[in-house]
Parts: structure tokens; sequence; C-alpha cells
């Protein structure tokens, strides 16, 4: 009688009383691609209204799972248990979540490689997967190492459709500068680009960023439709960036490094 008791005990213990999975819930694009990346699918209680967009960079991984909006209500109605957050747009809901017992886990706007792996680290720990954020920083610095100096210090231009730039203290800097270049930027930051500095001194590259077309539709606002730019990109763009691989501080950033180095012609 004694060793039936003890066995529905253990049973218990392996069953009802082990800890249950988390619910991990993402409430916005960058996140997302943290949340595919080092969740597992049956762990994912939501994820951002964004997650099948074309410019998220894990899109296809979403396919199938929940997407919620980024309110307390949707999200403490899924049952979460981790909220995982770069740039939520109410910014009082990673607090409001906290103050129900969910665990927020933020994303930093991190400027550099450094940065991407704390912050991969950061949330892997968090979901309770280590070794698949090790296993991300490995793969990021592959790339970043089959990308270095590719250019040999040349002087490049990063260029989006609006006119702007990116300086040395961003991660399109960071990933530039990984593949060999030195910006023309004097901003260390985003800035707008100076027309007159181009023609003044064009650099030997530029590299595009979240481009369609150089005409047409809203283009036309834009710097991109100068006719002396148009003659420059064309001559002298040596990539174009997708938004997928640039809108969110991530390992991916890496992708990006690795195309502008392919980008160098062969000698």
């Amino acid at each position: 009688m004694r060793a039936a008791l003890l066995a529905i005990v253990a049973a218990f213990l392996a069953t009802g009383g082990a800890q249950a999975k988390p619910r991990i819930v993402s409430l916005d694009q960058c996140a997302d691609q943290y949340v595919l990346a080092l969740a597992p699918r049956d762990e994912i209680a939501g994820l951002s209204k964004r997650a099948l967009n074309a410019d998220s960079y894990l899109h296809a991984r979403a396919v199938g799972l929940p997407e919620r909006r980024a309110t307390l209500e949707a999200i403490l109605g899924t049952r979460a248990t981790i909220a995982v957050t770069n740039w939520a747009g109410d910014v009082r809901l990673p607090a409001a979540l906290a103050s129900q017992g969910v665990t927020v886990v933020q994303i930093d706007e991190t400027n550099d490689f450094a940065g991407v792996r704390a912050d991969v680290r950061k949330v892997a720990a968090a979901l309770g997967r280590p070794a698949a954020g090790e296993a991300l920083i490995a793969q990021m610095d592959a790339k970043l190492a089959a990308s270095q100096n590719a250019w040999g210090g040349a002087r490049a231009l990063y260029l989006t459709p609006g006119g702007f730039t990116a300086g040395s203290q961003t991660l399109v800097g960071a990933m530039m500068a990984a593949a060999g270049f030195v910006s023309v930027s004097t901003s260390g930051s985003y800035a707008p680009v100076s027309l007159e500095a181009l023609v003044l001194d064009p650099p030997a590259a530029l590299v595009l960023g979240f481009f369609r077309e150089l005409s047409g539709g809203r283009q036309h606002w834009t710097i991109a439709a100068n006719g002396y730019l148009r003659g420059l990109v064309r001559q002298r763009a040596i990539a174009s960036l997708p938004g997928s691989m640039l809108g969110c501080p991530a390992w991916f950033a890496a992708d990006g490094a690795l195309a502008l180095a392919k980008a160098r012609p062969t000698r």
C-alpha cells in the first residue's frame, strides 16, 4: 500500500507538478524576429500584426502563428508569461504588463555588433534558450569574418530614397565598416545627404537602403528625383539592401555586411 502511494506521488511530481511551458508574445516587428528565431513554436502565444509583412526578416516562419494587437487586454488574454519588445507603440504597455506579472524583455536600440550580441544573449536567456542564442551569434560572427575589409577602406555613402544617410554611430555604419568601407558621412547618426558635397566629391560606392524605384510614385518628392544623383546611382550603387535587413537591430545585419563584401568587383 505504501509503495503504491509513493508511486502516485512520483507520478504527480513528474506530470502535474512539472513547470508549465512559457507563453511568449512579441509586441512589435523587431521582437518578432527574436521570438521566431529563438522560441519553440509551441511556446509562441502571439506575434505582432506585422509578422507576416514582406519587410519582416523571418516572415515565412510566422505563417500559422497567431498575430495579436499590442494592447494590455489582448496580451493578457493570451495568458502570456513573457513579452519581448523593441519599440512597443504604447510606451506604457511594457510597465503595465510587468505590473500584471508578465516578464518583459527589452531589445535595445544598439548601434554595433557587440550590442547585437548582448541583445541576443539577453533574449535567449529570458526564453531559456541560451544555446540557440549562441548559435545565432556564431552565424553572425562567421558572416562578419567573411566580410572583413573586403573593400579595403574605399569611401562609400549609404542612401535612402528620402535622401538620408547613416553615420559611424549606427548599425548601418557598423555594417559598412565590417565590409571595409569608410563612410563619407560626417554625421555620427542619421542625417540628410548634402547634394552639393556629392557633386564636389562623389564617393567610390553607394549603398542603397529601402529603395524601390527611382522614378514615379512618391519618389518624385525625394532627393532620388535629382538627375545628377540618379546618374550617380546608376554608376556607383553596388548594392540595394532591403528593409527586412535594415529595420531591426539584430544578427541579420551581418547579412548586409556580407552582401556588401560580395558586391566587390573581382580582379
